[in-house]
């Protein structure tokens, strides 16, 4: 379920883009979940034209995705395919990381591939030839169609723009569908339900095979999603009893391949910055450098969300892509091995000295800091060295002894511990000892879950602040936006002066903010 707050600033970031319409749409979805058109249009009171409208700019703009499912028709009438409408909330947060993304695009790839990738940010989804046409009106005619397919292989290359998800991908019901997760599931591990968002950008997505790659004839894709589509209903249903619900986004017709920015890489590079700047923080310089060449190295292994370790790596490779670094040319083997132990690296002798890092402990470790940090912040430090304690313990300790290793009162201990399970930053058990006195012992640990949620909502919510702060010195400051710039005299440049200030104050806070909210973006 997305927060209250992150809904709230889903919605902002779209009313500011696309209309007050769409927002409304957006957050429909995001509050109730999947929905079809006619539900869409009775919560949102809006007419069926401009609902429909906003779930065209919305899909195109990757920010809805429609898919279709089965539902029994009553009595003797046949079964039904309906479409429903679900909100891709990541894919909404993502869209206020334009800039971020266009200047990694930038830096690493130039101008010519900016262009481009400047104008999937803008139009969500385009075809190669639009990308040209595009390129060809931009340019004033100055690049050919060829340089502009060297520039688009060059972004696929680098991952930075994908395929399309299918139009509408047919959802099966739980029972019926074949869930990979379930055969490879190793024994003694419960198995964790997909929600209906995960399930539909599974079946949506496209075969990791044609993903990063140009086709000039892609039938066969059509083909097989079809014979799929088939099978997964049985076989004892004719295709002619399915009765498919209105193609109002015009999915079933045949198009050009599609393509659009790969968020997942982004997301990546930017979540590997953050570990490497925490690491460059807490240990040194030189771990930094391994570190970001460990992931440099096992980038293509690392690209999901949920990567809980780097490749193994051999000593050498690590050792060749740790001179091509800033500040790794003078680093030697026996250097680099410190730097490895320093990160927890394990070290494997079967196939020859090779090394794997747990990421997912750096993350939690960068995660714990944030949290401390407002901990700190709010309850002061006694609370702090006790919150501290309870995270780095990861289990249920008694209060006598959190009030003996970080040296406070036990009845100040007491009280901070109280106020600390008011606020859902801990989890409290009683536990009644029977003897020939009855005696009661509290136990407490660190609420992680509910607390790392409430703490990025907290996060939502300040970054919505924010935002809204830069629309209202917008709002204030029109009078002086829209005059020239050389009618900018007096107070009036004194006013223009402070409202650039105070945005640029505010942006800055924004990104700040930003780098912390993609550090959590996935913790589960």
């Amino acid at each position: 379920m997305v927060s209250p707050h992150g809904i709230l600033l889903a919605a902002h970031i779209i009313s500011s883009s696309y209309g007050e319409q769409c927002s409304k749409v957006c957050d429909c979805l995001l509050r109730r979940g999947a929905l079809t058109l006619g539900q869409i249009i009775r919560f949102t009171e809006l007419r069926k034209e401009s609902v429909i409208n906003c779930l065209r700019v919305l899909v195109n703009q990757n920010c809805v995705q429609p898919f279709t499912s089965q539902r029994e028709g009553a009595y003797d009438e046949a079964p039904k395919i309906l479409t429903e409408y679900i909100a891709l909330f990541d894919n909404i947060i993502h869209k206020s990381r334009a800039r971020k993304f266009m200047k990694i695009v930038s830096e690493e790839l130039g101008s010519d591939c900016l262009n481009i990738f400047h104008g999937l940010i803008q139009h969500g989804r385009l075809s190669l030839n639009r990308i040209i046409e595009r390129n060809e009106q931009t340019t004033a005619g100055k690049s050919d169609a060829i340089a502009v397919k060297e520039s688009f292989n060059r972004l696929l290359n680098f991952r930075f723009i994908e395929r399309c998800p299918s139009p509408e991908p047919f959802l099966a019901p739980v029972d019926e569908e074949p869930s990979a997760r379930r055969r490879g599931a190793k024994k003694g591990k419960t198995e964790q339900v997909q929600t209906v968002e995960q399930r539909v950008l599974e079946a949506a997505a496209p075969m990791e095979s044609l993903r990063f790659l140009v086709e000039i004839h892609s039938p066969s894709e059509e083909n097989i999603e079809e014979r799929n589509a088939t099978v997964t209903l049985g076989k004892k249903r004719k295709k002619e009893a399915m009765i498919p619900d209105e193609d109002l986004l015009g999915a079933g017709e045949k198009k050009d391949v599609m393509w659009r920015v790969n968020y997942e890489e982004f997301v990546r590079r930017l979540r590997d910055k953050t570990r490497i700047s925490y690491v460059k923080t807490r240990l040194n310089d030189e771990a930094s450098i391994v570190l970001s060449a460990i992931l440099e190295l096992s980038k293509n292994s690392t690209v999901r969300q949920k990567a809980e370790e780097s490749a193994h790596l051999s000593i050498n490779a690590i050792y060749d892509e740790v001179i091509k670094k800033d500040g790794g040319v003078g680093m030697d083997f026996d250097r680099i091995r410190a730097s490895l132990a320093q990160l927890g690296c394990t070290r494997s002798s079967a196939d020859g000295e090779t090394y794997s890092i747990d990421l997912k402990g750096i993350t939690e470790m960068a995660q714990n800091e944030e949290v401390e940090s407002v901990v700190l912040k709010r309850y002061g430090r006694e609370a702090y060295r006790i919150f501290r304690l309870l995270s780095k313990a990861g289990r249920f300790l008694e209060t006598d002894k959190i009030s003996d290793d970080t040296f406070v009162e036990k009845k100040d201990t007491l009280k901070i511990l109280y106020k600390l399970w008011k606020d859902d930053v801990l989890h409290m058990e009683k536990i009644t000892v029977n003897g020939n006195k009855q005696s009661v012992f509290l136990l407490w640990r660190v609420n992680k879950q509910p607390l790392f949620e409430k703490f990025r909502d907290e996060m939502y919510h300040a970054a919505l602040n924010l935002r809204l702060r830069i629309t209202h010195e917008q709002e204030q400051a029109k009078e002086v936006l829209q005059l020239p710039r050389e009618k900018l005299v007096g107070e009036m440049e004194k006013k223009y002066k402070r409202f650039f200030r105070v945005v640029v104050i505010l942006e800055s806070s924004i990104i700040n903010l930003d780098d912390v909210i993609i550090l959590f973006h996935s913790f589960e």
